[in-house]
C-alpha cells in the first residue's frame, strides 16, 4: 500500500516539474521580459534609450491633445473671420439697395443687426399663440419703421424687398456672432472636446450662412427664391383674375377650375412678404362655405432625393413659428374642412437662395396634383387654393408669374455658363 502511495507522490511531482518547465517557456523570466520591453521601445538592453522611448510615448499622449487643439483652433479662427466677411457683406448688400451713402443708414443698419424678439411665456400654454401673434407684429412694426427711416423715396415694393434682405442677413450676423462666441469660449477654457464638436459641425454652418447671404442678396433686389415656389404656383392660377385682399399682405382671387370655385390666396407681391395667410383663411370662411383648403409650399428634402420632386399629404403645409398655421387649423377643425398638402421639394439652402430651376420645371406636376385634390372637393361651396411662401420676385397675375419663370431659367443657364467657364 504504502508502495502505491510512493510511486502516485511520485507522479504527481514529476507532472508538476512538467508543468513548471512549460510555464517556464511560454512565460520569460523578468529578466527576459525587461529585454523583450526594451526591443519593443526600440532601447535593447540600454536603460537610458528605454527611459528616453517611455518618456517620449508620455509626452506624445499628454501632449497630442493640445496639439490638436491647436490645430483645430486655427481652422476655427479661419471659419469665423469668413462668416464674419460674410455677415458685413450682407449689411453692405442692404446699404447697398437703400441707395444711401448716409453714416445715419449705416447706424441703422448695424443696429438693427442687433435687434432680437423675446419669445413670450409658455409655462401656461392657454393664450401662447396670441402672444406670438403679438410678438411678431410688434417685429413686422419695427422692420417697416425701419425701411421707412432709411428709404423714404422708396415704394412699398422695395420697402417689402428691404425688410425682406435686413432679415436674412440678421441670420448671417447671428450665425457668426454664435461661432464667435464658442470660439472665444473655448479659448478661455482650452476645452479639447467642444472644439470637436464645434469642428465638427462648422461645415453645415458655413453651407448655411454661404446660402442665407445669397438669399439677402436675392430678396433685397427683389429677385425669387425657392420659398417663393408657392406663391408663383399661385398668380400662375390667378393669371387676369380680378384679385381683392382678405387679409394684410395678402391677394386673392377667384377663379373656376374643374367644375369648381377656386379662392387663390398668396403673399402679396412682387415685395419680399409673407403675408398672413391664417388671418386671410379666417376672414373668408365669415364670408365663404369653404369646402375644402389647399396648400402648396416648398418643403426640405431629404439627401439623395431630387429636387423639383412633387409630393402630396394632408395638414397644412407652412413653415414658420405656427402662428398663421394655427389659425388655418382652427378653422378646419370647427368646420371640419379636409386639409390638402402639396409640396416641391428642395434643399434648406435652395430654399433660401435663387429660386432653382428644377423646382420651376416642377410646375406641370404641381397643377396635376391640384386638380387630383380637386376633385376630392364637392362642386358646392369654394375650395381655397393658398400658395405660402415668400413672394420675392413673384407678382400677383399670370404674367408676372411667367416673368418670374423666365427669370429664374435664364438665371440657371448662366450659371450653368459661368460654371463650364
Amino acid at each position: 500500500m504504502a508502495t502505491v502511495w510512493t510511486e502516485t507522490i511520485k507522479a504527481r511531482a514529476q507532472a508538476d516539474a512538467c508543468v513548471i518547465s512549460d510555464a517556464a517557456l511560454k512565460y520569460p523570466r523578468p529578466k527576459e521580459a525587461g529585454m523583450v520591453l526594451a526591443q519593443i521601445l526600440g532601447g535593447g538592453d540600454n536603460v537610458i534609450s528605454t527611459i528616453v522611448s517611455v518618456l517620449f510615448l508620455v509626452g506624445f499622449f499628454a501632449l497630442y491633445p493640445r496639439l490638436m487643439l491647436m490645430q483645430i483652433m486655427q481652422k476655427l479662427e479661419k471659419s469665423v473671420k469668413e462668416l464674419e466677411e460674410l455677415s458685413a457683406s450682407a449689411k453692405k448688400v442692404v446699404l447697398h439697395e437703400i441707395g444711401s451713402k448716409d453714416k445715419r443708414a449705416k447706424e441703422s443698419v448695424d443696429r438693427l443687426f442687433e435687434f432680437f424678439a423675446v419669445f413670450p411665456v409658455d409655462l401656461d400654454p392657454s393664450g401662447i399663440l396670441r402672444k406670438l401673434d403679438h410678438t411678431v407684429r410688434g417685429q413686422k412694426a419695427r422692420f417697416h419703421e425701419f425701411a421707412a427711416e432709411v428709404a423714404p423715396k422708396a415704394d412699398a415694393e422695395k420697402r417689402a424687398s428691404l425688410e425682406a434682405g435686413l432679415s436674412w442677413g440678421m441670420e448671417v450676423h447671428m450665425l457668426a456672432k454664435i461661432v464667435r462666441h464658442y470660439l472665444e469660449f473655448i479659448k478661455k477654457t482650452k476645452s479639447f472636446q467642444i472644439a470637436m464638436i464645434l469642428q465638427m459641425q462648422l461645415p453645415l454652418v458655413e453651407q448655411i450662412a454661404r446660402a442665407l447671404y445669397r438669399g439677402t442678396k436675392a430678396t433685397a433686389k427683389g429677385e425669387p427664391v425657392g420659398d417663393s415656389i408657392g406663391p408663383l404656383a399661385a398668380a400662375g392660377y390667378i393669371g387676369s383674375a380680378r384679385t381683392f385682399k382678405p387679409a394684410e399682405d395678402i391677394v386673392a382671387a377667384r377663379i373656376r377650375m374643374d367644375g369648381r370655385s377656386v379662392i387663390v390666396c398668396k403673399a402679396a407681391g412682387p415685395g419680399g412678404r409673407v403675408g398672413e395667410p391664417g388671418k386671410a383663411v379666417e376672414a373668408l370662411s365669415r364670408k365663404a362655405r369653404i369646402s375644402r383648403i389647399i396648400t402648396i409650399d416648398a418643403a426640405a428634402k431629404l439627401e439623395g432625393e431630387r429636387t423639383g420632386s412633387v409630393a402630396e399629404g394632408v395638414g397644412v403645409a407652412m413653415g414658420g413659428i405656427g402662428v398663421e398655421r394655427a389659425a388655418i387649423e382652427q378653422v378646419a377643425l370647427a368646420k371640419d374642412i379636409p386639409i390638402d398638402s402639396i409640396v416641391v421639394k428642395m434643399s434648406l439652402e435652395e430654399a433660401i437662395q435663387h429660386l432653382p430651376k428644377a423646382a420651376v420645371d416642377a410646375l406641370p406636376e404641381v397643377r396635376a396634383a391640384v386638380s387630383r385634390s380637386l376633385k376630392r372637393a364637392p362642386r358646392q361651396g369654394a375650395v381655397v387654393l393658398i400658395g405660402v411662401g415668400n413672394t420675392s420676385g413673384v407678382g400677383n397675375n399670370g404674367k408676372a408669374a411667367a416673368k418670374a419663370a423666365e427669370w429664374a431659367k435664364k438665371h440657371h443657364a448662366a450659371l450653368e455658363k459661368a460654371g463650364k467657364k
